[in-house]
Parts: structure tokens; C-alpha cells; sequence
């Protein structure tokens, strides 16, 4: 099974990707892996964090001579930061005077009930943890999905649909997706100029107020079979699967797959996707769809379309102007605090939503085709692959 964890605080001294599970003999291009860093990074409305750090995966163990060698891959992220926090969080006792207590906690984020859950009076040891900075060393774990995935033809990409009230204005293809991945200037990650236009003076409106955005990103994965998944169970299920993994992502708090949204509030003939039988293999099989509403995914399990994931980012809970709070000590009325924060990250959640999905993909590949190297999973995914193309 492909596992991951991460470990580090916002402002530590790293954050720890760790992934075990992957097959040996992976290409690792580190190239690749540290540009997925960089797109998480970038995104019109970013803050003053992300002129310091310049994301790069330092790797210790698990990859030899640019290949997986089957044991554990363990990632460091060093935080740049850290060099203004050694005597703020420092892991000895250190000196209190110095340390940088967070005493009233900030509306929407983990400070207070995570405060309330560990009995602390400082909101610092939660904020730190519970920071959308952990989201980089996802990121890093993701990559390595990714790369898996790529060899058995599976992408995953993803483009913001909205931002505030300005929306997509036209549908987009994949092409157009997987374009948005090479581009060296990333805005809001928006496939349609125009759309991404409004977006960005919806970023600059809110700006002039000090207060934060959020908005509608959409994750595709191209490229798989019909069969990752199963609805013989209710944990086994993709659908459920990906909801939770791109929900567990910070400030995310809703999850849509493919039309869900707007299927609650349409006819069923209108929703469900058509069947029929082509004259022509398609990647897969001869069934084809006439459409994508049900997003790839269809009783827990893939059916060959593109899977479609949207996750619904609420504002950043750190405002410039912060909201009404209450002094952890004198229980007195106080503004909350405020950390160095973004305007609007919607791109960068994008990013971040892009590894959850791949890991979430690459851990139910290997756990469908198995095998201890990639040779052997190419061979057993191949051998399905012809197997439904005959079907």
C-alpha cells in the first residue's frame, strides 16, 4: 500500500515528507518534483512568505541513481524562514521573554479549538501545525505520485474556476488544462485569459480592503481505466476516497465530483451520462459517453472519463483588518491576531489538491495492479488494460 505523512511546523526548520509503498525502479526527475513546489508557490494575491521561500526537496533516502528502490522516500523542505524563529520556537525551553505567543485567536482557523483541545493558552503551537504551509510537503509526496501515475499514461492537472463572484466563462479542455502546467508566469491558473481577467480584479478589490478571498479550483485526472475503486465497500469507494483527501486540505470545505452540485437540483435525463458503443477503440474500451456529468466516477469506481474533483476554498481566516476575538488570559474583548498572511490561494490549493488526488490515484493503482517494481506493474496494468479493451 502507498502511504505518506508529513511532519513540520510553519515556521520550523523543515518540513518532512515521508512515502512508502512505491514500487522500485521509478524515474525521479527532482526537476520535476521541484517546479510541482514552485506552481504551489506562485498565484496572483500571494503574501509576503512567499518571497522568502524557494521550495526544494532535499531527498535522504529511497531514491538511488534517479530510480525508487523500494524502501521509504523521506523529503526535507528546508523552511528559509527559520533563520528569524530559532529563538522564537526554539525546541529547548529557551527564553520566554522571547517567544512570540499568539493570545487571541483568529475566527475560522484551528487556533482556538485547537487551543481548547490541547489545553494550551497560546495559539502558536496550533497555528503552526495546523499552517496551509504543511500543504508544501504534500506537494513533494504528491510529485512522486505523479511521476508513478505518468508512467501508466495518468496526468493530473487542475485550473481554477473561480475566484469570488468571476467564474469560468467557457468550458475548457484538457489540453488547455495541461497547458497551464508549463506556463512560467502563473496568475490564477485560469484557462480562459478573459475569465482569469475578472478574476484578478476580484483579487483587487479585496485587496484595497484587507480583507481575503477564496474561491472554486478543479482537479482532472486524465488517463484512467474504468476499475480504480470499488463499491463493494463504503471506505473503498474512489468518490469517497478523493473527498476526503482533497477536504483534509486547509481552508477546502466543500467537495464536488463532476456535476454533483448541480445534479441535485436537475432531472435525471439530464444528468446521467449515455451509453454507447463505438466503432473504434477508444484509450480503453468501445463504450463511450456523451457526456462527463458523473465526473469519471460512477458507483464508487472509474469508468474510463476523465475524473473531475472541485474543491470550495473558503477565505483565508487571517485578515489585515482582523475580525473580533476574545485575550486567552483576561477574557477581555480583543481584535484577533495577525500572521503574515495571503489575500487569495486558490492556485496554490489547486496545487496541493492536485497531489492529494494523484496519491489517492497511485495508492489505489497499486493496490488494484500490485507489484514490487514498476516492470511488474507495467505488466499487470497492460494485461488489464487489454483485458477490458476485449471486453
Amino acid at each position: 500500500m502507498l502511504r505518506f505523512s508529513t511532519a513540520g511546523e510553519s515556521h520550523g526548520e523543515s518540513l518532512v515528507a515521508l512515502v512508502s509503498g512505491m514500487p522500485a525502479g521509478v524515474p525521479v526527475d527532482l526537476e520535476y518534483v521541484n517546479r510541482e513546489l514552485w506552481r504551489r508557490q506562485q498565484g496572483y494575491g500571494r503574501g509576503g512568505r512567499m518571497r522568502i521561500e524557494r521550495d526544494t526537496a532535499h531527498v535522504l533516502s529511497g531514491v538511488r541513481h534517479g530510480h525508487t528502490i523500494g524502501s521509504p522516500v523521506a523529503m526535507t523542505l528546508e523552511n528559509r524562514d527559520w533563520k528569524n524563529w530559532t529563538e522564537i520556537l526554539p525546541v529547548e525551553p529557551g527564553d520566554p521573554a522571547k517567544h512570540k505567543a499568539v493570545a487571541s485567536p483568529r475566527p475560522g482557523h484551528a487556533d482556538l479549538a485547537g487551543s481548547l483541545k490541547y489545553d494550551f493558552h497560546d495559539a502558536r503551537y496550533v497555528l503552526e501545525r495546523a499552517s496551509a504551509r504543511e500543504s508544501a510537503a504534500r506537494v513533494a509526496a504528491g510529485a512522486l505520485a505523479k511521476l508513478l501515475l505518468k508512467e501508466l499514461g495518468i496526468e493530473v492537472a487542475s485550473h481554477v474556476i473561480r475566484v469570488g463572484k468571476a467564474e469560468l466563462q467557457r468550458p475548457v479542455t484538457w489540453d488547455e488544462i495541461k497547458a497551464l502546467h508549463g506556463k512560467d508566469e502563473i496568475l490564477l491558473n485560469c484557462a480562459d485569459p478573459e475569465s482569469e481577467k475578472a478574476m484578478k480584479g476580484e483579487v483587487d478589490g479585496i485587496l484595497r480592503t484587507g480583507d481575503t478571498i477564496g474561491g472554486v479550483f478543479e482537479v482532472v485526472a486524465h488517463g484512467v481505466p474504468p476499475g480504480v475503486g470499488t463499491h463493494v465497500n463504503w471506505d473503498e469507494r474512489l468518490d469517497g476516497l478523493l473527498a476526503q483527501a482533497v477536504m483534509s486540505l486547509q481552508a477546502v470545505k466543500a467537495v464536488e465530483i463532476g456535476r454533483g452540485v448541480t445534479a441535485a437540483e436537475s432531472k435525471g435525463s439530464e444528468v446521467h451520462d449515455a451509453i454507447s458503443y463505438g466503432e473504434t477503440d477508444g484509450p480503453f474500451t468501445r463504450f463511450e459517453r456523451d457526456h462527463n456529468n458523473a465526473g469519471g466516477l460512477e458507483g464508487g469506481i472509474s469508468n474510463g472519463e476523465d475524473v473531475i474533483v472541485r474543491g470550495y476554498l473558503k477565505p483565508i481566516s487571517t485578515l489585515r483588518r482582523p475580525l473580533g476575538s476574545v485575550n486567552f488570559e483576561t477574557r477581555e474583548p480583543v481584535k484577533a491576531a495577525y500572521e503574515r498572511s495571503d489575500v487569495c490561494v486558490v492556485p496554490a490549493a489547486g496545487v496541493a489538491a492536485e497531489a492529494m488526488v494523484a496519491l489517492t490515484l497511485a495508492r489505489l493503482v497499486l493496490e488494484k495492479f500490485g507489484g514490487d517494481s514498476l516492470k511488474e506493474l507495467k505488466r499487470n496494468f497492460e494485461g488489464y488494460c487489454v483485458q477490458i479493451r476485449n471486453f
